[in-house]
């Protein structure tokens, strides 16, 4: 869902759309993780999320929540894209039909982003259906366009929720909406939610009530989070009439609302309350609202039909907040984006696609006749300049100024009127964000082909200059390392050196690497590393590892077509527990397993683990349009998926695992695709697709990918494209020029030509519910570096995200191996104070744990 950004003969028609994309629901991985039962009542089955506390039918307790995982999913800063990029700017637009006589919609701008003096068009096309076909322009426009990029603007800016009074006991929605008042807890929650207005002569967004007659009510409550202007539809604001039971004028507005918040009095008030009691008029979304007044808190539930995309963030459990700004944040985000997702269900995306259809039509129509005129004649304002130039330079050059002063005031209007998407950093306060990055290193003079981290270091495998620990040379540019990898609690080092034949893995021990670093010895060669040489491995173009790899480790190379399947054996260890190391070259530890035979070269490869480790781990391969699934104890391969598309560009395929199941999410082009493997039955394989299994697209292709539970980060040339792990929705793309991911098995780190933007790694929410009602009037444009003048030469900088920054106290479950629990607790590798502060796990920091049990303590006993 982005504009094209590439060289003119690279362009490509991406047509897809979330509502497609996403399945409804996920399985169990996403339930756990949303602490959500699916429940069956009059009118279908509703999904509550309960943060776990109730209603369960496992012992899953969901990880603790905390302030940083609340995000904005599918912002629409990042996603609308025709305001952003066209709006405003001198740009081309053309008119045209496809072969089934569809018409079409095509902008072309000019694009300065990362330009590095490459001629680059940013390109949008509207089309009234979502079907994947090549467009013609012949030679009607001035650019040789072979394939195109579909962008269709989606979502809302602004919202209106509903908000219903229930006194302590009320199940029905006539006894709800019959409460002519509320109560002074209702009044102190609607000014946690936003400020009272007055209706009369309001000007900002008025979610479709009277700011003219008072017929509506007189007042209500609004406010701007994030860019968004919200109105609230309050019960006891809405007009009361004594006469009518129902209350149709307050369900008129409430009963169409998307997203509705119920809102009862005491921690145990009305506990049958369900879904089903209302159902007549809560369609999709509602949260129940619970205040206890003895402590001060909130307890939260959310209700949502089944047929609602997942949507964050998930809730804490248990579901209680006592720090109110911390509440609103979380409720006022919960909201926003249960809306987003409703309007992803087949019954809304249907109509809008209904709607766009109806507008490219129509106004198809309406130029229509302007094709059969002059092309001179088709620009319109040429006729409406007061002066016209006599000469054509300067006609064209006024009619470029007006044209772009009527776009820029269009723009204003937008912005000021609410309707279009806003800059955070305009709008309220930064804050640290899990992945904002830090300076590792400004001045790397070499270009990067791989590294991996060892301990607060970086190993960095460059052309020019062999591999170096940022400023020390480790081995000279002998050793051509294409491959790196550091497995600090075995001690080791493994690489692919050298290319073609003479490729190899070469093995290190990290123990003698670094007693070579402390004592000064001499910067080791490829003839020094001959005793380091997995000889099996000669001709390998391609290995992977297991990432779970316990007390055992398995590696796989790939021989053209030929896969060499490769163990560690046990260390030995001598009396006092220490590694017993014979010689320099832990070479002599492994054993070669195997030899599978592939029918073409493998792309991409990743090492599955099966439940048990007995004779069920699994290799998935992917080459030509396809990915595979090979047992590692007999060879059989068996289809994963299929790629259907002409030309296939494979990313990653990434081992995730959920209650000792294995998972895989495939990435290749622009699709990410989530595949639960069940363990191997025999000589079968229970490969299926189900509820578990969901797709999505990103924004632009990308070269990596790096899953950090909840998060998902795809690294393009020029972006870092942030998503949730569990439904696969955007959350944010930070702008990183000439970008290039490096190392993510611990810490991640990437190379860029200049330094990132700090207001790219900063958001923003409203730090009071009590400031005066404003209409956003910023929007943030991306600030790019200027080219490099003839024969400059560029530093590279390095940045680092911390993963426990990503990670933090979230679930580490869904990503943990069952074969991790055997891992032989007598082992330790001597690597040393580089081996301190390495080991970035999932578990949880003495620090993290006070503070969650002194949290947890406070929200029980009230304090």
């Amino acid at each position: 869902d982005s504009p094209c950004s590439l060289p003119l003969t690279t362009m490509r028609l991406c047509c897809s759309s979330a509502s497609e994309d996403l399945g409804c629901r996920r399985g169990d991985f996403s339930r756990k993780h949303y602490g959500s039962v699916e429940l069956g009542g009059r009118g279908g089955r509703a999904v509550v999320e309960d943060g776990g506390s109730g209603g369960r039918t496992t012992d899953y307790t969901p990880g603790t929540w905390r302030r940083t995982d609340v995000h904005l999913e599918n912002p629409e800063y990042h996603t609308r894209w025709f305001f952003k990029y066209f709006l405003g700017k001198v740009h081309q637009n053309y008119i045209g039909t496809d072969a089934e006589k569809n018409p079409f919609y095509l902008s072309v701008v000019l694009s300065d982003q990362n330009n590095q003096r490459v001629p680059q068009y940013r390109n949008q096309i509207t089309l009234p259906k979502k079907l994947s076909y090549k467009l013609t322009l012949g030679n009607s426009g001035p650019l040789d366009v072979q394939y195109i990029c579909l962008i269709v603007c989606q979502g809302s800016v602004n919202f209106k929720f509903g908000v219903l009074y229930a006194k302590d006991g009320q199940l029905t929605d006539d006894e709800m909406f019959s409460n002519e008042t509320g109560s002074q807890s209702f009044d102190k929650f609607l000014n946690l939610l936003g400020d009272t207005i007055s209706l009369q002569g309001w000007a900002g967004y008025r979610g479709g009530l009277d700011t003219k007659n008072d017929t509506t009510g007189m007042n209500s409550i609004y406010t701007v989070y994030q860019g968004h202007e919200l109105m609230f539809h309050v019960s006891t604001m809405l007009p009361y009439s004594k006469e009518n039971k129902q209350q149709v004028e307050r369900k008129r507005h409430i009963g169409n609302d998307i997203v509705t918040i119920v809102f009862q009095e005491g921690e145990d008030a009305s506990p049958s309350f369900k879904p089903s009691m209302i159902r007549s008029h809560f369609t999709h979304i509602f949260a129940l609202v619970r205040y206890n007044s003895q402590n001060d808190s909130y307890r939260l539930k959310i209700f949502s039909e089944e047929s609602v995309p997942l949507f964050g963030p998930p809730l804490p459990s248990p579901p209680v907040f006592t720090d109110h700004q911390e509440f609103r944040d979380f409720l006022l985000v919960k909201l926003i984006n249960g809306e987003k997702a409703t309007l992803e269900t087949p019954t809304f995306a249907q109509k809008r696609q209904r709607t766009l259809d109806m507008l490219i039509r129509s106004l198809y129509q309406d130029l229509i006749p302007d094709l059969h005129k002059n092309m001179l004649n088709r620009r319109s304002f040429s006729d409406v300049l007061p002066e016209s130039p006599k000469s054509a330079r300067k006609k064209e050059e006024a009619r470029q100024a007006e044209f772009v002063r009527i776009g820029q005031a269009l723009k204003l209007k937008t912005i000021v009127r609410g309707d279009a998407p806003t800059s955070l950093v305009t709008t309220g306060l930064c804050r640290k964000e899990p992945w904002e990055s830090q300076s590792f290193c400004s001045t790397f003079p070499y270009e990067t082909v791989c590294a991996d981290s060892w301990g607060q270091s970086l190993l960095v495998a460059t052309e020019a200059a062999g591999v170096m620990m940022i400023d020390v040379q480790v081995f000279d540019k002998s050793m051509v390392v294409k491959q790196i990898h550091v497995v600090e609690p075995q001690d080791l080092l493994i690489t692919r050196a050298d290319k073609g034949k003479d490729a190899r893995l070469y093995v290190f021990r990290l123990s003698m690497l670094k007693r070579g670093l402390e004592e000064r010895q001499l910067v080791r060669t490829k003839c020094d590393s001959r005793e380091n040489k997995l000889e099996k491995t000669k001709g390998c173009h391609l290995y992977s590892i297991n990432t779970h790899h316990g007390s055992e480790l398995r590696i796989v190379a790939a021989i053209r077509n030929k896969l060499l399947l490769i163990t560690r054996k046990q260390p030995r260890l001598d009396g006092l527990g220490a590694l017993a190391a014979a010689t320099d070259s832990p070479v002599d530890q492994f054993q070669y397993i195997r030899e599978i035979c592939l029918c073409d070269p493998p792309v991409v490869m990743a090492l599955v683990d099966g439940p048990t480790g007995e004779n069920d781990n699994m290799i998935c391969v992917a080459y030509k349009h396809q990915f595979d699934l090979i047992n590692e104890s007999t060879g059989d391969a068996y289809r994963l998926h299929h790629v259907d598309a002409n030309r296939v560009n494979f990313v990653a395929a990434i081992d995730v695992y959920e209650d000792g199941e294995a998972g895989l999410l495939l990435c290749y082009n622009y699709i990410c695709s989530y595949k639960k493997v069940c363990p191997f039955n025999g000589s079968t394989p229970m490969i299926q697709s189900n509820a578990s299994d969901l797709h999505f697209s990103w924004n632009q292709m990308p070269n990596a990918i790096v899953c950090a539970f909840p998060y998902i980060l795809a690294f393009t040339t020029d972006s870092i494209e942030i998503r949730l792990v569990v439904n696969g929705n955007l959350v944010y793309t930070a702008v990183v020029p000439e970008l290039q991911l490096t190392a993510s098995r611990s810490d991640i780190y990437f190379v860029s030509s200049a330094p990132v933007n700090s207001a790219s790694n900063c958001s923003s929410r409203d730090t009071s519910s009590q400031s005066s009602p404003q209409t956003p009037t910023g929007y943030e444009m991306p600030v790019f570096p200027s080219p490099l003048g003839d024969g400059e030469t560029q530093c590279k900088h390095i940045f680092k995200i911390p993963l426990s920054n990503l990670v933090g106290r979230s679930i580490e479950r869904p990503l943990k191996s069952p074969l991790v629990n055997k891992v032989v607790t007598g082992l330790t590798a001597p690597a040393g104070a580089l081996m301190q502060g390495a080991s970035h796990t999932l578990s949880l920091s003495r620090m993290e744990i006070k503070e969650i049990a002194s949290r947890t303590r406070k929200e029980l006993l009230g304090e």
